[in-house]
C-alpha cells in the first residue's frame, strides 16, 4: 500500500512538473477472465463446479468488485481523454457498490447449487482485509464519463462460463 501511494504521488509530481500525460487508475477488486487463479473468484468457481466451497475468511470482509471489461474501458477512456488539465489525475475504478464475502458465497451457492454450508474462518483473514471497501467513482464519471456497466451477478455468470470453456487457464500453477 505504501509503495502504491508513493508511486501515485511520484507520477503525479512528474506529470505536473514535466507536463506529461500521466494518469493513475486506482483499481478496486478486479475480477474476470484471466484473473490470477489463486484469487477468490476463480477458486470459488472451481470449487463450485464440483458443488463444494473452498476455505473461507470472515464473511463480513467486503470488496468493491469491478469486472475486467469495465476496467479495460476505463483504461481506454483515460488514454483517449488525457489532457493538460488531467495531468497527474488519479481516478478510482470501482462500481461504488460494496459486496461482502457472504454475498459472494451466497451467489455461488445459488449458481451451482451448493448445499454445503460455508466454513467461515477456515482460511485466515489477511492484514488488509476490511469490512469497508468501496470506490468513490464520482471523479472518473465527471471527468472521463466512465461508469461500470457489468453488474456483479452478470460478471460472475460470465466468469463461470469462461472458466467452463477455459478450465486450464483457471488452474493454479
Amino acid at each position: 500500500a505504501v509503495t502504491k501511494a508513493a508511486a501515485t504521488l511520484f507520477c503525479r509530481y512528474r506529470a505536473q512538473k514535466l507536463e506529461l500525460p500521466i494518469t493513475t487508475l486506482r483499481l478496486y477488486s478486479v475480477y474476470g477472465p484471466y484473473e490470477e487463479p489463486t484469487r477468490l473468484m476463480p477458486t470459488l468457481i472451481r470449487a463450485g463446479l464440483g458443488r463444494k466451497l473452498p476455505p473461507l475468511v470472515n464473511p463480513d470482509i467486503a470488496r468493491d468488485y469491478v469486472n475486467t471489461e469495465d476496467v479495460n474501458e476505463a483504461f481506454l477512456l483515460a488514454a483517449q481523454r488525457a489532457s493538460a488539465k488531467s495531468r497527474g489525475a488519479v481516478y478510482n475504478v470501482g462500481t461504488g457498490i460494496q459486496t461482502t464475502i457472504r454475498e459472494v458465497v451466497a451467489l455461488a451457492r445459488r449458481t451451482f447449487p451448493i448445499s454445503e454450508q460455508p466454513r467461515w474462518g477456515s482460511m485466515p483473514d489477511r492484514q488488509w482485509d476490511t469490512g469497508v471497501w468501496v470506490a468513490d467513482r464520482r471523479r472518473i464519471e465527471r471527468e472521463l464519463g466512465w461508469k461500470p456497466r457489468v453488474p456483479f451477478e452478470e460478471g460472475f455468470a460470465r466468469m463461470v462460463e469462461w472458466i467452463r470453456e477455459n478450465p486450464t487457464l483457471a488452474e493454479p500453477r
